[in-house]
């Protein structure tokens, strides 16, 4: 709502000229001045500029809704989505599987399995219903250029044999991934919504953040996103708990000068609403 246009709120017809004439454009460029600064732009006395944060306000926040109404919304849009990972035991411990409407995360180090995870993941979501996919399309974001068609192939003959052996269902299901490769985040976020390009450079993680769990909501899909994992020292405090408690008791805190972290911070982990995290055990992931 922020970026709604003055333009386009039905304001009293003095009232948006003289906007327009002081190039505040949008909710954002009233709302975010104080009643003095707001005086002196507009050259006017206190009863306009309050005025214009009124209207402005009325225009352009959302109404407000109850906790049951949001409950009866998400109900009624099909809140308990979920994409099968046809891994029995991942999908029990997540009700189902991925949840949609939703910003899930797979952590671990390089090499264990990331990326085969989406790409199985991309497959599920574009196979048809009644094989258990989801029947979609899917734009997959290949940041660290791994994404791998002849791997994708390799995974679905052997994941999915009785798909591939249908002439041209295969290539019907490739033709519903897009591949993005952005050189930068600068690049992913102007491809995605140029208008949101100087709020970007301000805060880039947060509003990376704030549009993927915008597409997840709003489209009631699910979101997959990787992260990886670093060295951290044992001060800092934050642990995994499977890094910190194991089955003979031992406290790994204590036997290790260091243990590994998901690499992105704390403001990334708490926009996160489920974290599957990958780890390997002798050799086996």
């Amino acid at each position: 709502m922020a970026n709604m246009l003055v333009s386009e709120m039905r304001l009293p017809l003095y009232l948006a000229h003289l906007l327009a004439a002081r190039r505040l454009d949008t909710a954002k460029d009233v709302l975010s001045l104080p009643e003095v600064e707001l005086m002196a732009i507009l050259d006017a006395g206190l009863p306009t500029a309050r005025a214009a944060i009124a209207h402005v306000s009325e225009a352009a926040c959302p109404p407000c809704q109850t906790a049951l109404s949001l409950l009866e919304e998400r109900v009624r849009l099909g809140g308990g989505g979920r994409l099968a990972t046809m891994l029995c035991g991942l999908d029990e411990a997540l009700g189902g599987g991925i949840p949609t409407g939703k910003l899930t995360e797979v952590v671990g180090p390089s090499g264990i399995g990331k990326t085969q995870f989406c790409l199985k993941l991309a497959l599920l979501a574009a196979l048809p219903e009644y094989y258990g996919g989801l029947d979609g399309r899917v734009v997959y974001i290949d940041t660290e250029f791994k994404f791998s068609p002849r791997r994708m192939i390799e995974i679905g003959q052997k994941s999915f044999p009785q798909i591939f052996r249908q002439e041209g269902l295969a290539q019907k299901m490739a033709g519903r991934i897009l591949v993005m490769r952005p050189t930068s985040l600068a690049d992913f976020t102007k491809r995605e919504n140029e208008k949101a390009t100087a709020g970007f450079r301000q805060h880039p993680l947060r509003w990376s953040l704030s549009f993927l769990k915008s597409i997840a909501e709003f489209s009631r899909i699910p979101v997959v996103v990787t992260n990886q994992v670093r060295s951290q020292s044992n001060d800092d405090g934050y642990h995994f708990s499977f890094e910190v408690d194991r089955k003979d008791g031992s406290n790994c805190a204590e036997r290790f000068d260091s243990h590994l972290v998901a690499a992105l911070g704390i403001q990334w982990a708490h926009a996160v609403t489920v974290r599957l995290v990958f780890e390997s055990h002798s050799g086996l992931s």
